[in-house]
């Protein structure tokens, strides 16, 4: 079987609990697949959750444990899982020529076939997701045109609108603030007719869910209603994506796995 990397970028552990957690163990068993996982903070500067056993200066440290021990929970640990060190909340302040270029310099060695990262909203218009987001396009981009292997999907986390309609109907029929898409950590929704890429996720749910508690520290917003367990499983059985590249036009069929056509 040909070869098929799948390289994730994000900001914080935790940001790779879902959104392609479900793809990753529909993959996981094969052995041409190859996960390579990039963060570009250890999320230093995070919540700790009541029972937790962290200080600020040690959650760092935390929360390294809890996504390793995440990804032996999903069963599909990463073959190749790096840590930029950046600080936590500042990664939108850092060089964004030298973020790309450390990105790049990562997906250079791996030629991915496929890119998932975060789009210009940033699911939660966190500073630092996008501005991962952007590097790792500008470092996509910058190597997909050189005529090497790899490099032909490149996909930004979604959710789709509708499902954020009816996420925002759950919360206020628990009397809680609606997701407001104008202000930092609530979520945004992409209109559904930009989504280029559903897949379905129910075998492996369960999977999904059992990393996402692993992220303890976190828990306070992680499991919040209505995103608490049992919601979780809803909420994995199923993955979107906006592929920003190659550029697909607008009407044509839903594609249903990272991998399709490629």
């Amino acid at each position: 079987m040909q070869s098929r990397t799948l390289m994730v970028v994000v900001a914080h552990p935790d940001d790779d609990a879902y959104g392609i957690a479900g793809s990753i163990a529909l993959h996981g068993d094969e052995p041409a697949f190859r996960f390579v996982l990039v963060h570009a903070t250890d999320g230093a500067a995070g919540q700790i959750a009541p029972g937790v056993d962290a200080t600020p200066s040690t959650l760092g440290s935390v929360r390294r444990e809890e996504d390793r021990r995440a990804w032996l929970a999903h069963g599909r640990e990463p073959d190749r899982h790096e840590w930029l060190e950046y600080d936590d909340g500042r990664v939108a302040d850092a060089d964004p020529s030298d973020l790309a270029l450390r990105i790049r310099a990562i997906m250079a060695e791996e030629r991915p076939d496929v890119v998932y990262t975060f789009g210009p909203d940033g699911i939660t218009g966190h500073p630092d997701h996008i501005a991962v987001g952007q590097a790792a396009d500008a470092a996509f981009l910058g190597l997909a045109s050189d005529g090497g292997p790899g490099f032909r999907r490149l996909l930004h986390w979604a959710v789709k609108h509708s499902s954020w309609l009816t996420m925002n109907r759950a919360r206020l029929r628990l009397g809680l603030p609606p997701w407001d898409p104008k202000e930092v950590y609530h979520f945004r929704g992409v209109p559904d007719d930009l989504i280029d890429m559903r897949v379905d996720t129910r075998t492996v749910a369960g999977r999904v869910v059992a990393g996402v508690v692993e992220h303890r520290s976190q828990q306070l917003s992680l499991m919040a209603p209505p995103a608490g367990l049992d919601a979780w499983h809803s909420i994995a059985a199923r993955e979107y994506f906006v592929q920003a590249w190659p550029p697909r036009e607008r009407g044509m069929p839903m594609l249903r796995d990272i991998f399709e056509g490629l």
